[in-house]
């Protein structure tokens, strides 16, 4: 019989030796809670590093992108220092984004990205850019106003008020659209003023009813003569179909609705012969002006008047208009003996006032007049056959 320790000791070295049978049996099972070593997959998760995010500050007039190596752009957002979104969109491979817009002159962006890398890690980068002052900035003016209802013949028209010598560029960020899918095409001509003016058109006159909406994305834009440093919008209504026939050798004036006469008046217009002439082809109504101070000093005619005119109509900016002339009574209907305006009675014009609007054609003909409105005197561009004007865009050429 051995000893009491002999075998205290021989039970213990037995319990280990089950106990370590155990341990091992557990490890090939993969028991839960058991040890194990890392793996080669696990070993490179813990060994790399975060992704790197990089933002190139651009140029007034660049897009802005932003680049991650190492990893994969999960979001990024830039704001300016208004609070105004710049969007973009990340490229297919996860890097990198590129924005939809440019980056405007004068402004501070905010950039926050976000990077994922293969193994899970992200990382945020916060930095901020300011692009430099643009040297020259480029404004507009549109016509017609904004929530306004013209005529069938009113053109989309913007005046810029400095040259535009890259056109192209800034063509592509004018977006006109109809409610009725209506076809037209912007065309490029110098304004009466001088200035570089784009006009859009229809084919063919506008339908009744047609709402028309321009969406003017030019900030950030460089036109060559300066930047645009601000969006525009406008939206107008086409109204009645009213188109008012001028026959200068008759020596009167119709006014159709609808392809219908409403009414016929009797006018004299520009005296044959000289300086004097009226215009002819299609003139559009470019507004009504009331009682208005006429000088022939400023249209460049010699033998001067200076007098106060009744419901003065607009139709060129050489100074053609339609109007009240009582003062040339004798000769409405009879004989043309006018400065080169359409002239009629006091209550003939107050009718006809009332009934026009703005963007209403004025087919006018007559065997001896100075020439066809020109495409820049006023709204001109109905002279222009219409495969003529769409060659006048930027796109075209």
């Amino acid at each position: 019989m051995l000893p009491v320790r002999t075998r205290r000791t021989r039970i213990r070295q037995t319990l280990a030796a089950v106990a370590l049978c155990g341990a091992l049996t557990a490890c090939s099972s993969g028991a839960v809670g058991a040890a194990r070593d890392a793996g080669p997959a696990d070993a490179a998760k813990q060994a790399e590093g975060p992704a790197k995010v990089a933002v190139v500050s651009p140029a007034a007039g660049r897009t802005v992108t932003v680049t991650a190596t190492g990893g994969t752009l999960t979001a990024v957002k830039v704001v300016d220092a208004e609070g105004g979104v710049l969007a973009g969109r990340t490229g297919s491979g996860g890097t990198p984004w590129v924005s939809d817009r440019k980056a405007v002159p004068g402004t501070s962006y905010r950039v926050e990205a976000t990077a994922r890398t293969a193994g899970g890690k992200e990382t945020t980068t916060r930095s901020t850019f300011t692009t430099a002052e643009a040297a020259q900035v480029n404004k507009l003016t549109l016509a017609p106003g904004k929530n306004t209802t013209v005529g069938v013949g009113q053109p989309l028209s913007i005046v810029f008020d400095r040259p535009v010598t890259h056109k192209a560029e800034v063509e592509k960020q004018l977006r006109v659209t109809t409610s009725n899918g209506t076809v037209g095409s912007w065309g490029w001509l110098k304004d009466w003023s001088g200035k570089d003016r784009v006009d859009w058109r229809p084919k063919d006159y506008w339908k009744p009813g047609t709402r028309v909406n321009l969406d003017a994305t030019l900030d950030g834009t460089d036109s060559g003569g300066g930047w645009f440093v601000r969006d525009y919008r406008t939206g107008f209504t086409v109204g009645a179909a009213q188109v008012v026939k001028v026959d200068l050798d008759r020596k009167r004036l119709v006014l159709e609705r609808d392809g219908r006469a409403v009414r016929t008046i009797p006018v004299s217009g520009g005296t044959p012969g000289g300086d004097k002439r009226s215009w002819r082809g299609t003139a559009v109504l470019m507004a009504k002006e009331g009682t208005i101070n006429m000088n022939s000093e400023t249209v460049g005619l010699g033998d001067a008047y200076d007098k106060m005119v009744d419901s003065s109509m607009r139709l060129t900016w050489s100074g053609m208009y339609a109007h009240a002339a009582p003062w040339n009574a004798a000769h409405f209907g009879r004989a043309n003996r006018s400065s080169g305006c359409i002239g009629m009675s006091d209550a003939d014009a107050a009718w006809f006032y009332a009934q026009v609007r703005p963007g209403d054609p004025f087919e006018i003909r007559g065997a001896d007049t100075k020439g066809v409105v020109a495409e820049g005197n006023g709204y001109g561009a109905w002279n222009v056959p219409w495969e003529r004007w769409r060659a006048k865009s930027a796109m075209a050429r």
